[in-house]
């Protein structure tokens, strides 16, 4: 009997292995896009890292079970093509026997998508949002991008490339009033940046400028100058972002206060409804590895086919149908009357109770 679940949990645990790895980077893949954009305009390179290190949390919430379902699709899969589940159950092998050790592992990756979703992922999901707002604040000059236009506050900047960290060529700003119009515009061969990150500061100076400025009656008037210096405040978004740690980003114990908290304070239905949706979203997420080895055996047992494409397709349905179902269930906060906090369950509960119908069927045969 050791040999044999030796055997299945072996090849269990190399598919779930693999679609783990390729589920994750394809994910992440996703998220990498906006990061890659901004390293290749000087973001240090311990930033990439670090915003793939924040975001990996939330990312196997989702990946870990999804890896479950593939492997116990394609494994089970090949073993009932194969006939080899009714060869162990003539034996007198009986399921349960067959599948404890998976169950057991199961179980155990439960216990990490609950941690990740519960303590760990949210904190981290925060910083990886704050790492990328602020990163303006140590590296401003990933703000500037040949062929983009910068806008502070009634000045439009642009330039044609950039060198090292610190220098900008062929820069033009245009400036204009309360009204919109043109007041001045200036153009330089090159300019030095320095950022002061205490009060968020960016001081450009300009080297060999065009000046022309601009009179009421649209007359313009050009002057020439070495040297030109201008401050912009790059930090005020990030001082005027709100303060407050948004529910999504709160640990299980910080959300479960403010759930609290609001209630003393008599919060109206609809911000209630968010608070417990995500709540109800980050357990509901974290129980889904179980219910997907309950519906996946016996459905990969009845399908019964050795191709390990057939495994994976009805592995990429069901993971779909079960997430797009929470994500829609979530995105219902604003209708606090039908209940999604509790609606949100549903696809867990399906899964489960069709999965042990299913399960209890097979083993009867």
């Amino acid at each position: 009997m050791w040999t044999l679940n030796r055997y299945i949990t072996r090849d269990f645990l190399v598919v779930f292995g693999m679609a783990i790895g390729i589920l994750t980077f394809g994910m992440l893949g996703a998220r990498l896009g906006e990061v890659l954009d901004m390293l290749s305009r000087g973001i240090p390179l311990e930033s990439f890292f670090k915003f793939i290190l924040y975001t990996l949390p939330v990312i196997l919430i989702y990946t870990i079970p999804w890896s479950v379902l593939v492997a116990t699709m394609v494994v089970f899969g090949r073993l009932s093509a194969d006939s080899e589940i009714t060869a162990m159950r003539a034996c007198g092998v009986s399921l349960l026997q067959i599948v404890a050790p998976l169950l057991i592992f199961v179980i155990i990756m439960t216990g990490v998508c609950f941690y990740l979703q519960v303590y760990a992922g949210p904190p981290m999901l925060g910083k990886a949002r704050t790492l990328m707002r602020n990163t303006a604040t140590t590296q401003p000059m990933a703000i500037f991008e040949p062929g983009q236009m910068v806008e502070f506050e009634g000045t439009v900047l642009y330039i044609d490339d950039k060198v090292g960290q610190d220098e900008l060529r062929g820069v033009q700003i245009f400036m204009f009033d309360e009204q919109l119009r043109l007041t001045q515009d200036i153009f330089a061969e090159y300019a030095k940046l320095t950022a002061d990150e205490q009060t968020m500061m960016l001081h450009i100076k300009l080297f060999k400028c065009v000046i022309g400025t601009y009179s009421s009656d649209n007359s313009k008037q050009t002057i020439f100058n070495d040297e030109l210096e201008f401050t912009f405040d790059y930090g005020k978004a990030i001082n005027e972002s709100r303060v407050g740690v948004r529910a999504k980003f709160m640990p299980a114990d910080q959300l479960l206060a403010r759930i609290k908290i609001e209630r003393k304070r008599g919060a109206d239905a609809e911000d209630m409804c968010e608070l417990e949706v995500e709540l109800n979203q980050r357990i509901a997420l974290a129980l889904s590895p179980i219910a997907f080895l309950l519906l996946g055996l016996p459905l990969a047992i009845r399908t019964s086919r050795r191709e390990t494409s057939v495994g994976l397709f009805l592995s990429v349905i069901l993971g779909g149908v079960f997430f797009l179902s929470i994500i829609v269930f979530e995105s219902m906060t604003s209708f606090p009357k039908i209940y999604p906090q509790y609606l949100i369950w549903l696809p867990n509960l399906v899964f489960q109770a069709l999965g042990a119908t299913m399960l209890y069927r097979v083993s009867q045969k």
